[in-house]
């Protein structure tokens, strides 16, 4: 194993400027093409609602498959072996929900926003309460999915990372602000398969110095990382078979279900059956992606088996298995790493190009358009252009900061991306399944509860609290989205033999 630190040469970059410059060039296309007919924000945002279920799919695949995925579900896999390929099921109970149950409810209500849904339900209140919900979870996730090829720069060539940061939003402003939906939607595909691409490249030659697949999986299979058969229900336990296909599939349902960013491609599909083909052929990218990732992470493993690059020193962390490998194992193949590089901007062009649409649709449609009811279409579409121009500007801020919290971070980025989505988005998604399936619930439960009174406590006693907190992370939004919901129930159950008695 080398031990001199590899590094980018010019075909490197030069591979990945021209992945950069398709995904300008796909933005400029559609820019050029639809600026006579895009005459409204609904044009803008949702692509005339004219799109057929491949293309959008694919967008949805690579819309949260970012580089955040493709760092560190190979690392997880390294680490924790190949059970994790089970967060497969849990997507696939996802998009069985969201296609049959989540989906119909907005498509068929024609809104361009998911809290439109809640106004319609709920009132303004929540509308408003769920609008400023998506924006900051937006914020949080995308300061981490910015951070992560930061950190493969930053290994390869040294470069600062605030360069990094900077450069990839403008980028994704320049294409999302130019050509709308259907730029991002398009470029989406193409970032696709640039990671499903960069997966392949590293796996066939990968496995081809560890001396085959035989051997690779002989080698996984004596460090215990062929482990499909963890059934144990403890919830404390990382990784097994229920934390991954239950509690991925709330985690999944929260991002895929009821989230804004995927809510604006269902609607932009010119029927329901196109968009809930869309979410099916969003699955199958979901298995490519996850999977190919899962076998690169247990060809990485066989690889490292005598000398792991953390324990020994030459990364960080956990994060930098994965680029490291690739720079090591393509050292006398230049462009390879640069096609590594441009597989993990894809994913992140992609899904910071879907935050800033999906914020300044939400900024639009949610926050400005209820109070400027009486502004042209022409208006309104120049104001969300100038949104997705200032998006970075408006929310940059907090994104960039959080980006460079995220360096901070001990569980890695994988975890840290996972847990954000559970713990802020798994509220709200309580609150969508109990409109969606809980008749009886309403903006007016809380009024049947009295004042809280200040109450002394002399002394707490923590002891057990360590039990709790030791719960996977991927339990996070399962916990806050049962939690609404069950409180909800009970409320309105209370509530309403309150009504009874009170009519009687």
């Amino acid at each position: 194993v080398r031990t001199s630190r590899p590094g980018f040469v010019l075909a490197d970059y030069g591979v990945s400027a021209v992945m950069l410059v398709v995904s300008m060039a796909i933005g400029l296309f559609h820019a050029l093409r639809k600026s006579s007919q895009e005459t409204s924000i609904d044009d803008f945002f949702t692509g005339g609602r004219s799109m057929t279920a491949v293309p959008v799919g694919l967008s949805l695949c690579a819309s949260f498959m970012s580089a955040v995925q493709v760092l560190g579900v190979p690392s997880e896999v390294y680490n924790h072996g190949s059970k994790f390929i089970y967060m497969c099921l849990g997507q696939s109970i996802n998009s069985l929900l969201t296609a049959f149950f989540f989906l119909p409810v907005f498509f068929r209500l024609g809104i361009t926003s998911s809290n439109q849904y809640l106004k319609m339900r709920f009132g303004r209140g929540m509308q408003l309460l769920g609008s400023i919900q998506f924006l900051v979870v937006t914020m949080l996730y995308t300061g981490i999915v910015i951070y992560a090829p930061a950190l493969i720069l930053n290994q390869a060539s040294g470069l600062n990372i605030w360069v990094s940061l900077c450069s990839t939003g403008i980028i994704c402003t320049i294409y999302t602000t130019m050509g709308g939906m259907k730029a991002v939607i398009w470029t989406d595909v193409f970032q696709t398969c640039v990671m499903l691409l960069g997966f392949l490249a590293i796996y066939i030659h990968g496995t081809i110095l560890v001396g085959g697949p035989g051997k690779v999986l002989e080698i996984a299979n004596n460090g215990s990382r062929i482990n499909f058969d963890d059934f144990d229900p403890d919830p404390r336990k990382r990784y097994t078979f229920w934390t991954l296909s239950v509690g991925g599939a709330l985690v999944w349902l929260a991002m895929n279900g009821v989230n804004q960013a995927q809510v604006q491609r269902y609607i932009s599909c010119r029927t329901e059956k196109h968009a809930q083909w869309a979410v099916f052929v969003n699955q199958v990218g979901q298995y490519m992606i996850v999977g190919s990732a899962a076998i690169c992470g247990i060809v990485m493993f066989a690889y490292y088996s005598d000398c792991d690059p953390l324990k020994s020193g030459r990364i960080a962390s956990p994060d930098l298995y994965v680029p490291y490998f690739v720079l090591e194992i393509f050292q006398n193949l230049p462009g390879f790493p640069g096609l590594f590089l441009a597989c993990a901007y894809s994913g992140t062009l992609s899904t910071v190009s879907t935050s800033i649409n999906a914020m300044a649709a939400v900024t639009i449609e949610d926050l400005l358009k209820p109070r400027v009811q009486h502004m042209t279409q022409k208006k309104l579409l120049f104001i969300s252009r100038g949104l997705c121009t200032s998006s970075p500007v408006l929310y940059g801020a907090g994104c960039l900061t959080l980006a460079a919290l995220s360096s901070f971070l001990d569980w890695g980025v994988l975890q840290g991306s996972f847990t954000v989505m559970g713990v802020v988005s798994g509220p709200l998604m309580g609150v969508f399944t109990l409109g969606i399936f809980i008749p009886a619930s309403n903006k007016l439960v809380g009024e049947s509860f009295h004042p809280l009174q200040d109450v002394f406590v002399p002394s707490l006693n923590l002891r057990g609290l360590h039990y709790f907190y030791s719960v996977s992370y991927l339990y996070f939004g399962a916990i806050a989205t049962s939690s609404v919901v069950v409180v909800g129930l009970i409320v309105s159950y209370v509530y309403g033999e309150m009504r009874s008695e009170k009519n009687c």
